[in-house]
């Protein structure tokens, strides 16, 4: 074998071993992101629903509000009545 035969070959041995590192490199970083994505949604998610959670409470106190209010002023109309 020629010496240009040689060093053609061990340039493509290295330019492959470089992109097998490259392309794992990328995958193994793409996964870990993935993963942290993946539970910064879980986390969001939580959030989300101990939110919605607390609207729903929020906007039965807003329904029964006027309901005690219309309650409290018959009791004071009755109670002033009877005085």
């Amino acid at each position: 074998m020629s010496p240009t035969i040689i060093t053609l070959i061990s340039t493509i041995g290295v330019a492959l071993i470089s992109l097998i590192g490259t392309v794992l490199t990328t995958k193994i970083g793409n996964d870990k992101i993935q993963h942290d994505l993946d539970k910064h949604n879980a986390v969001q998610d939580t959030k989300l629903e101990e939110l919605t959670r607390e609207v729903r409470q929020h906007n039965d106190f807003a329904t029964r509000i006027p309901v005690i209010e219309q309650r409290v002023t018959a009791l004071e109309k009755e109670t002033f009545r009877n005085k």
